[in-house]
């Protein structure tokens, strides 16, 4: 729900977004890291200023406890730029692995990782994936913690963990309970990123792009980790519910993002067909095939908006567990539509599209993905079939 706060909020945000923001992006296109970061340091300043910071956080962490409705359309605006959720401190992973702290961390581990991630003062990853089994089935895992006189002992070989350089702590996804079921083998560990035993092998590449810090997915090696046995999150065990309790509220940002993503793209592909002569007297604009593409476009993000926004109403209203069906409908429908806008904006700039002198390639480069992470478009496909047939049994 849309309330007077909400929408004051949503305009100082819209503000700090369209100067701040949208200025400092040269600075992450031309990979000026020491640069950048010191422009993200300050505009995180200015929204904390602003009273903006955290807006997924209970107010009682310093966040803006929005509503999860009013936290996806949020999600919307600060996705028309790859610097938008970073600025305003609840960018991935670091968002979801605060909501889990708080759901399921005792105070002493609260104490030291919470509050100042929370804050802003540190980072995390998130360590699940492994290149030796299959992303999309997350109850397989190698990776394995062994509890011994007190303390996990951690082996595995993990990617796609973003933001791992720079990271503080990392959660780890490891099999705890070899002799329970597939559901129930795995559990959630803290490990502080100083660990002995601990290590990044490398950012991976992706299209031709390590990134760095935040904009980058490490390859990490576990190699007989030692940490307390009270860095456990929740119960032994629980790392898939864990999981997927992380996952529904993130799914809903990640779409919100992607339509943000997908309004910044239309944005520069209309404006610069308006100005692009092709001839003395006219423009790319005039020109069918892409008024076509332009109509394509717009009816694809509004129909996006739509759906997002009421599963995520509904969520609201009903609770995750009454929108499952919805969730799995607008991940693999809103990552498709980002695709088509994000090929047609490259498209109509022509060569200037796949050039970093705008936007358009860092977001096509790093959201192709979109259709694999959280679960590839197919497996969310069949989990929504399987659901409607069963109502005609």
């Amino acid at each position: 729900m849309q309330t007077e706060s909400y929408l004051a909020l949503k305009s100082r945000a819209k503000n700090i977004v369209h100067s701040d923001i949208f200025d400092a992006e040269p600075l992450l296109l031309s990979h000026q890291w020491p640069q950048l970061q010191q422009a993200i340091t300050a505009i995180r300043q200015k929204v904390k200023a602003a009273e903006l910071w955290a807006p997924h956080l209970h107010k009682s962490l310093g966040g803006q406890g929005l509503s999860v409705s009013q936290l996806g359309d949020l999600s919307a605006l600060l996705g028309q730029s790859p610097l938008g959720h970073v600025c305003f401190g609840c960018q991935a992973p670091d968002a979801g692995n605060a909501e889990l702290l708080h759901l399921y961390a005792d105070e002493r581990i609260k104490n030291e990782f919470l509050k100042p991630l929370a804050n802003g003062d540190i980072r995390s990853c998130f360590a699940m994936t492994e290149p030796a089994m299959a992303g999309s089935n997350p109850t397989r895992l190698n990776a394995t913690a062994e509890l011994k006189d007190g303390y996990w002992h951690i082996n595995g070989h993990k990617w796609f963990t973003t933001g791992a350089e720079g990271a503080d702590f990392a959660i780890i996804m490891a099999v705890t309970e070899t002799d329970k079921p597939k559901h129930k083998k795995a559990s959630m560990i803290i490990v502080p990123t100083d660990t002995p035993g601990y290590s990044i092998k490398r950012n991976i590449s992706v299209m031709g792009s390590e990134g760095h810090g935040y904009f980058s997915h490490g390859e990490v090696i576990f190699n007989d980790v030692k940490v307390p046995e009270h860095n456990l999150l929740g119960q032994r065990g629980d790392g898939f519910l864990m999981a997927q309790q992380r996952l529904g509220p993130g799914r809903i940002q990640h779409c919100m993002r992607w339509i943000g993503i997908a309004r910044r793209c239309f944005e520069i592909m209309c404006n610069y067909i308006k100005r692009r002569h092709i001839t003395d007297d006219e423009t790319l604009a005039q020109q069918p095939v892409m008024q076509v593409k332009v109509a394509e476009s717009y009816a694809a993000i509004e129909a996006a908006q739509h759906l997002v926004q009421a599963t995520a109403e509904r969520i609201d209203q009903d609770g995750y567990a009454a929108a499952k069906h919805d969730i799995s409908m607008i991940k693999f429908h809103t990552a498709q539509m980002l695709q088509q806008v994000m090929n047609h904006a490259v498209q109509a700039l022509g060569g200037l599209g796949v050039t970093d002198d705008t936007v358009l390639s860092f977001f096509y480069r790093e959201e192709r993905a979109a259709r694999i992470y959280d679960g590839p478009d197919e497996v969310h496909q069949l989990s929504l079939a399987k659901q409607l047939l069963a109502k005609f049994d």
